[in-house]
């Protein structure tokens, strides 16, 4: 059991959600982990979910599903609203801001990655110094972008009960200073290795 993926169909409303577990790190799928996927499936917030197996109410979140009896193939039901049309309004505007951090995570990244091949000499000497500048830039770009995010995240005011939104802003704002901080270390990686070249060049000068 504990290597395979449990699936199980919920019933909301008029529509079948077929929603497909895999098991995290040898453990059984809990109830909080299909609460999860019903989330991302149907709009409905945890709090807000009630999801019934034989009639009976499931509520301890910290429980396997097999021991509600929940098998491959079960068919529960689950009941409840979603969020309003403004709070998911507000979601949809929070996960394309999502978007736009992961972008310019990814080119992070490649920077990073560029850095590293310079760093272990997959160029030319003569070359670096410039290829190093460039990769500042873009750098330097890409911590703008980032500052901009959490200026447009500062700004977004949201409603005391939109505790999806404010659980999503706050995970998006700790997200972007994480990148901050890579920015920051990037940029020091790159100072450091112009420094070992402009160094080697004076020596060879002299």
């Amino acid at each position: 059991m504990s290597e395979n993926t449990l699936t199980v169909t919920v019933a909301y409303g008029t529509t079948k959600h077929s929603i497909a577990l895999p098991a995290r790190d040898g453990h059984e799928p809990l109830l909080k982990d299909l609460s999860e996927a019903l989330t991302e499936a149907t709009g409905v917030p945890t709090p807000s979910q009630k999801i019934i197996f034989k009639g009976k109410s499931l509520k301890e979140m910290e429980e396997s599903l097999s021991s509600f009896g929940i098998k491959q193939g079960c068919k529960l039901m689950m009941i409840g609203k979603r969020n309003s049309p403004e709070e998911e309004a507000e979601l949809r505007k929070l996960k394309d801001i999502e978007k736009s951090v992961e972008q310019t995570a990814k080119k992070l990244e490649k920077v990073d990655g560029e850095l590293t091949g310079l760093k272990n000499g997959f160029l030319a000497k003569e070359l670096q110094a410039e290829a190093l500048n460039k990769l500042d830039h873009r750098v330097k770009i890409a911590s703008e972008q980032l500052m901009k995010i959490l200026e447009e995240l500062d700004t977004m005011s949201l409603p005391e009960g939109f505790s999806d939104c404010r659980n999503k802003k706050k995970g998006l704002v700790k997200m972007i200073q994480g990148f901050l901080a890579q920015c920051d270390k990037i940029e020091a990686g790159i100072s450091d290795h112009l420094a070992k070249i402009q160094t080697k060049n004076f020596a060879l000068a002299e």
